[in-house]
């Protein structure tokens, strides 16, 4: 599942990178790899050997666990980048949410693929726990993400503009959208905090985690949102948003010793 994971997601970046030259030479022209690096053909290359090899790993670990059908989830995901990169983010907030829902995919394989079959033969107390603790952590990597794709929005409004793409701070102003992320960034806030109180609460070193490694770096995400004016600020809120999606997700090593 790592491979097919890793693999899938490889590819994915390779095909974005080859549609995405032209902005990129505006958001990002120290970055350009493609016709610099690396050519296209190369790269197109490249793309198809890690897509068939994330692809056949997915077909592997589907016959090993008895399921051949599911598959159809690595090709979904796969055809999933490659729209994205083909059409899908020229799409108002279209491009947002099926990246977004892809970060969260990360998760519910590991629902799909090591809790389904356990699930066929006994539904368990732990079993039933790990799926809506994973699921709750998929939210957790969807809205985070979801928040982050709108700041890297602000952040490359021109190169997506001259690219011919209508992201949200196209269509609704650069100051709307900063509003729009400021406002996901406190429905998260009070999400996380809410399962905190109902959940959490009584696990203290879950608790501790959450409260100096999740939610403080939130509040600063918070100010620094509101004070962003210039590319800079944007490029270090996506940094930022990355590292404590990284931090939640490792929080998950804490589970076993906190119940």
């Amino acid at each position: 599942m790592v491979i097919a994971t890793i693999c899938i997601a490889a590819g994915g970046n390779i095909i974005n990178d080859i549609y995405d030259v032209d902005t990129d030479k505006i958001n990002n022209p120290k970055r350009v790899l493609i016709g610099v690096d690396i050519s296209e053909k190369k790269a197109s290359n490249l793309y198809i050997i890690f897509t068939s090899i994330g692809v056949l790993a997915g077909f592997s670990l589907s016959n090993l666990i008895g399921h051949p059908s599911l598959a159809a989830v690595f090709v979904i995901i796969a055809a999933l980048l490659y729209g994205y990169s083909v059409s899908f983010k020229t799409v108002f907030l279209l491009g947002n949410v099926v990246v977004s829902l892809l970060v969260a995919m990360v998760l519910i394989t590991s629902i799909i693929f090591d809790l389904y079959p356990a699930i066929e033969e006994q539904i368990t107390h732990k079993t039933l726990t790990a799926t809506i603790i994973l699921l709750q952590y998929a939210l957790f990597a969807f809205s985070i993400n979801l928040i982050r794709e709108i700041i890297k929005d602000l952040q490359d409004i021109n190169g997506d503009r001259k690219g011919g793409r209508n992201s949200l701070p196209i269509a609704i102003g650069r100051q709307r959208t900063v509003y729009v992320a400021f406002g996901l960034t406190v429905c998260l806030l009070v999400g996380i905090i809410y399962h905190l109180y109902m959940h959490i609460y009584s696990a203290k070193p879950l608790m501790l985690y959450f409260l100096f490694l999740i939610i403080a770096p939130l509040f600063f995400v918070l100010v620094n949102i509101w004070n962003a004016k210039k590319k800079s600020d944007f490029s270090k809120i996506s940094t930022l948003l990355k590292i404590i999606m990284f931090l939640g997700i490792c929080s998950l090593l804490i589970y076993p010793y906190t119940f």
